[in-house]
């Protein structure tokens, strides 16, 4: 039972001086331990009673941790410290990454995203995370210091059910890495929720897409759908639809009812499943609507 009067519980603070240290002692405390950055989800389930933990670990400061830098042939890099609006008011993010800006300033209120971490918002694995579809169409990897060294993780092989994903005991995602974008960008992020700002998404539609000579219809689709299923997730189903024929309205029409035929969403306090699957539909409607207005310039 959630406590009526919640408080947060007394807990150690751990502040390590490398990542290897950060790793070794994560590894030590499994189950008792996390790290955190910005810590706006973990200090809210450690109020509540939901996440009981005997230590904090900060990663706040650490090596790579509060890199965010582009290069146009290596692309952009954002630390697990820099926080959402960091990432939604960075010119270089604004003028190449836009969608991602976007996304990143959908994200609950100012004040909490002057805390809120992109790393955060994607190792919670939320399935209704607002950037982690976006930067999943940007083909984002993680950096990951673990035991063993460091590795990359492809976002969309990381998260495998709601609140779980590939990491391992002592792992600690440094950053995440976005390549250069392609040549004619657009996109967009759509978010449904009970009001304007400060909710969680009932429905989440990222676009992308990009002039293309290896698509039939002359131009690349991507599309990935948050809030409707266990994970996050690429609608390769509807990308197909918009890849082999001339871009219309009605094949987007049916490029959306494919998007809505991919998803498995459920029944919760904030939307039905049944009314999730038709705002999927209209939402990626939209979303292509818009970015194919964009392209088509």
């Amino acid at each position: 039972m959630i406590n009526p009067h919640p408080g947060l519980p007394e807990l150690q603070y751990v502040k390590p001086a490398t990542l290897k240290e950060a790793s070794k002692f994560l590894a030590e405390n499994v189950g008792t331990a996390k790290p955190y950055s910005g810590g706006t989800d973990s200090f809210v389930r450690l109020r509540d009673g939901v996440l009981k933990l005997d230590y904090l670990v900060d990663i706040k400061g650490l090596e790579g941790t509060k890199e965010l830098s582009f290069d146009s042939k290596k692309g952009l890099t954002i630390g697990a410290a820099i926080t959402m609006n960091q990432v939604a008011c960075h010119p270089d993010v604004i003028k190449h990454y836009p969608n991602l800006a976007e996304a990143a300033g959908s994200v609950a209120s100012y004040q909490l995203r002057n805390r809120a971490t992109i790393i955060g918002n994607i190792c919670n694995a939320s399935p209704a995370g607002d950037t982690i579809g976006t930067c999943m169409i940007l083909d984002g990897v993680l950096k990951v210091h673990g035991v063993d060294g460091v590795r990359d993780v492809p976002l969309n092989s990381f998260f495998l059910a709601p609140g779980r994903t590939v990491l391992k005991p002592g792992d600690v995602v440094v950053a995440i890495h976005l390549p250069p974008p392609p040549k004619g960008l657009v996109g967009t992020y759509k978010k449904l929720g009970r009001n304007r700002i400060g909710d969680l998404s009932i429905v989440g539609v990222a676009v992308a897409a990009y002039p293309s000579s290896d698509s039939a219809s002359g131009y690349r689709f991507r599309i990935a759908l948050a809030s409707v299923a266990p994970v996050p997730f690429e609608s390769f189903k509807a990308e197909g639809v918009l890849s082999g024929k001339k871009i219309t309205a009605e094949l987007i029409d049916e490029a959306a009812v494919a998007a809505m035929d991919s998803v498995t969403p459920i029944d919760d306090v904030r939307g039905s499943a049944r009314y999730r699957k038709q705002m999927v539909k209209n939402l990626t409607r939209e979303a292509l609507t818009e970015v194919w207005t964009k392209l088509s310039k």
